[in-house]
């Protein structure tokens, strides 16, 4: 497998880890740059702001919270395995 191909989430399952997720700190402005402008309505977000990204096993986001500890929670609330990333 190259470096630019993801795994898949059927991979991560063959290797036991389909509820693994890693948060990671995120900046705010990327996240309003991905995000859709109708998404955004409403919002108001400190683009330097720090914020905290759970992403899934592939690679894929799934929440963003405000704070490490919230991050952390979510997941496990919802029967997920987190790690951190740096």
């Amino acid at each position: 497998m190259t470096p630019e191909q993801k795994m898949t989430r059927q991979d991560f399952a063959h290797l036991g880890a389909p509820d693994l997720v890693y948060v990671r700190q995120i900046r705010a402005a990327d996240v309003l740059a991905d995000a859709p402008m109708t998404a955004m309505q409403g919002l108001s977000v400190d683009p330097d702001a720090t914020l905290y990204a759970v992403h899934g096993a592939d690679g894929e986001r799934l929440a963003i919270m405000t704070d490490r500890e919230t991050a952390f929670a979510t997941a496990v609330a919802h029967e997920l395995e987190p790690v951190s990333v740096h």
